[in-house]
């Protein structure tokens, strides 16, 4: 090299666009030595656009690089690249095409077969191995104008000159590394598996497969969100699980982002031996939290369940959501679905007669959940009751109605009511003497407000507790598994785990839809209001929170509905530091505003070309990824594209397993 070369490519020592300046000069060398075997080059130009190339190749140039299928990722250099400023414009094969000799070529062949000689002679055979393929234009790698360091692509051509001009190769493992790889972030990286451009794994003969990592960045998922779609057992929740185990293990020692995992399958949260494949909780049980419904002998699996009692307006809700699936409910069990419950905390915004009312309210449907079996703990309640109802101290179960009504309920001294039982016996008495009077009755009007001691809201309650036919409180004893006098607050202990940085995994599996739509809005909720109260307070930083959802189809549906939980999280949870993982078989199927709002995809096989036609649509980059996304079915073989990734790559993920810890 003279004093002039070294002068001009000192400047790029350190910019990684290097490894293809060697390159092509090692293939320059051995073409010179006439190495043909190790010789990558593949062909010429025939026809150049901005955005499409025809290329032309023959079979021994494809045998020397161990074949060329469908989506290989080309390079195309100046034929004499040292006399141009170091660039490359990278191409994908689509498809053949034809030359300007198709027509010849073929009835060369047709009379050959027809002839059915034996062997071709040399100058035919010269002839018949030369083809043309169409190929996209990708973009251009070249060094950073303003930091020469660094390499830089760009989704288009600043110009092209005329096609014979250019020549054609195929990547080695460096080369190819450098395309896939080197515009992800250094910090924070993790492989995520292995290239694999094509189905087909069988090499040509002295020709192994190409072996390069392709690695992502932790910076791609945070706050941002990520869409996998494809049919089922095809790799998407592994990818999940890889996605996971990179945040624990980049953010361990910060604990700057916590992670959310909806498990309706129980797959996060358990072993699976049929497939060997271990669970988050198994390989990081440190750094996981799992909530379930049955623990069992699981130790240090919380209790995914709610106490009843103390979230009156939450577990009605629920309750109403189970009993709605059910087309025979008679009419005081839709009285009841309707009924409308005060929360705890409205107790304590209302005084007077109104506050009275309402923990009367409350306290008629305790009185339900109690007589259905839900067990108690009695002196938590009456600390949840925070003031009496009047000051002549008497229990807080004690709707404290007036005497000459209870009077007349009991004919003789009514009892005093201290508990649960008492109450229950209270309200049982109330509407079977109701029913025995007249609606216009004086002991049914307040002595004080002259208001009715019992509107229509309390009457679909008491009609619930003690009905004229039907089971009553005991259609609620299958949702008693739901329950648990100790719970607590089992949001403020998730948002808690969530916010020291924890994987919190609430296994769902085998759960009622209703129960876990309703913990899947609810918790979505609590996460929204903990990071918009960090934003507003200027407490936000570095903090993330992760959020994974499968079969996002339900929770996403395409409605006009942008007022609901989800649409929230998808349009403003990147300012929040929300991101999202969802997972559905047809993309399709999901919110259009989401779908546009997604900066990462993993695609596996699609079996429907109206769903891969959709999502083409939806990304422009998978326009030429269809043929190959309707074909290929090995679980794992994945279209990827990322926000570090211009261009979308194909990858075998790596199998999650306790060895890549």
């Amino acid at each position: 090299m003279g004093i002039v070369d070294l002068c001009k490519n000192a400047p790029l020592d350190e910019n990684p666009i290097r490894v293809v300046q060697k390159f092509l000069k090692h293939q320059k060398q051995l073409k010179e030595s006439g190495d043909f075997e190790n010789w990558r080059f593949i062909g010429y130009v025939l026809e150049l656009n901005y955005t499409t190339a025809t290329i032309i190749t023959s079979d021994p140039y494809k045998i020397a690089v161990g074949g060329i299928p469908r989506n290989s990722l080309i390079i195309m250099v100046p034929a004499h690249f040292e006399k141009f400023p170091l660039h490359f414009i990278l191409l994908r094969v689509l498809e053949s095409a034809p030359t300007p000799l198709s027509t010849e070529v073929q009835q060369t062949y047709f009379e050959l077969q027809k002839r059915s000689m034996p062997e071709i002679d040399v100058f035919t055979q010269s002839e018949l191995q030369w083809g043309a393929l169409k190929t996209s234009v990708i973009g251009m790698f070249y060094p950073n104008p303003d930091n020469l360091e660094k390499i830089e692509f760009s989704g288009d051509l600043n110009n092209f000159v005329s096609a014979h001009k250019y020549e054609l190769f195929s990547p080695n493992e460096e080369v190819l590394d450098l395309i896939i790889n080197s515009m992800v972030p250094e910090e924070d990286r993790f492989s995520i598996g292995k290239v694999r451009l094509t189905e087909c794994r069988l090499p040509l003969p002295g020709k192994p497969q190409l072996n390069v990592n392709v690695e992502v960045s932790v910076r791609d998922f945070l706050g941002t969100r990520t869409a996998l779609f494809g049919k089922t057992r095809l790799g998407k929740s592994n990818v999940i699980k890889l996605i996971a185990q990179s945040i624990i293990e980049t953010t361990n020692m910060t604990n700057r982002a916590g992670q959310l995992i909806f498990d309706i399958n129980g797959e996060y949260a358990n072993d699976n031996p049929q497939d060997e494949s271990k669970s988050l909780k198994t390989v990081y049980a440190d750094k996981c939290e799992v909530f379930s419904f049955r623990p069992g002998d699981h130790s240090g699996v919380h209790v995914l369940k709610m106490n009843f009692y103390e979230n009156p307006d939450r577990s009605h809700r629920i309750i109403s959501d189970l009993l709605e699936g059910d087309k025979r409910n008679s009419i005081y069990i839709r009285g009841f679905i309707g009924a409308e419950i005060p929360t705890l905390e409205d107790l304590d915004s209302v005084d007077g007669g109104e506050r009275i009312r309402s923990q009367r309210r409350i306290l008629m449907y305790w009185a339900i959940l109690k007589k259905a079996g839900f067990e108690a703990d009695e002196k938590y309640l009456n600390q949840l009751l925070k003031r009496k109802i009047n000051s002549n101290g008497k229990s807080k179960f004690d709707p404290c109605y007036n005497r000459e009504l209870r009077d007349e309920i009991y004919s003789q001294n009514p009892p005093q009511i201290t508990d649960l039982d008492g109450l229950v016996n209270e309200y049982i008495k109330i509407i079977e003497f109701i029913r025995s009077r007249n609606e216009d009755d004086p002991l049914f009007t307040s002595p004080k407000s002259g208001k009715p001691l019992f509107d229509e809201e309390d009457k679909k309650l008491l009609n619930f507790l003690k009905p004229n036919v039907g089971a009553g409180p005991a259609v609620l004893y299958p949702f008693r598994d739901y329950h648990d006098k100790n719970a607590g607050d089992i949001f403020k202990k998730i948002i808690s785990f969530i916010n020291e940085g924890k994987t919190v995994i609430l296994d769902l599996g085998n759960s009622n839809p209703k129960i876990m739509d309703y913990y899947s809005e609810k918790l979505s909720y609590e996460v929204f209001s903990s990071q918009m109260e960090k934003f507003t307070s200027n407490n936000l930083g570095d903090r993330f929170v992760q959020l994974y959802f499968e079969e996002a189809h339900n929770l996403f549906p395409q409605t006009d509905d942008v007022t609901n939980i989800y649409s929230r999280i998808a349009k403003e949870g990147a300012k929040y530091h929300i991101g999202m993982i969802y997972s559905t078989q047809s993309p399709s199927t999901v919110n259009k505003d989401l779908l546009a709002q997604t900066e990462n995809f993993f695609v596996a096989h699609i079996s429907s070309r109206d769903e891969v036609k959709a999502l083409s649509k939806l990304n422009v980059a998978y326009e030429d990824m269809q043929e190959d996304i309707l074909q290929a079915k090995t679980p794992g073989y994945l279209r990827m594209l990322t926000r570090s990734h211009r261009f979308v790559i194909s990858v075998q993920a790596m199998k999650f397993s306790p060895a890549n810890n």
